[in-house]
């Protein structure tokens, strides 16, 4: 039997909104993903923590406040001092594409602006789990 790709979805920092965390949560289930939703208001030792516990394959975060070039390279700070040296980080929100090479350069795979399909992103994950 095939294991199934485990999936954390994470709202780091402050943000009080998940409609679109819980739009991609629900398109990588339906995808036959395993989804583990954190929750709002996570930092990024709870996100990193909750991967670990969770032995996930990929950390999927959604960010709006602005907060994203301190939070998402913490938390790829965090998973890969835990081990988790495997794990596909993404990141996806209200994210300046100007923003996007210095995330990648800090271990952020690939970063998914609004209007991206959420098949685009399921694939990615297909294409680049380990």
């Amino acid at each position: 039997m095939e294991k199934r790709i485990r999936v954390l979805v994470a709202k780091p920092g402050l943000d009080g909104h998940d409609r679109g965390a819980k739009v991609v949560a629900r398109a990588l289930r339906d995808a036959g993903f395993e989804v583990i939703y954190t929750g709002l208001r996570q930092t990024p030792e709870q996100i990193a923590e909750a991967a670990l516990q969770e032995d996930v394959n990929v950390i999927a975060m959604s960010i709006l406040s602005g907060a994203h070039m301190h939070l998402f390279p913490r938390v790829v700070e965090l998973v890969r001092e835990k081990g988790m040296k495997d794990v596909l980080v993404v990141g996806g929100g209200v994210i300046p594409e100007s923003d996007i090479p210095a995330l990648k350069k800090a271990g952020i795979a690939e970063v998914f602006t609004p209007g991206t399909k959420t098949s685009d992103i399921v694939e990615f994950i297909k294409a680049h789990v380990k």
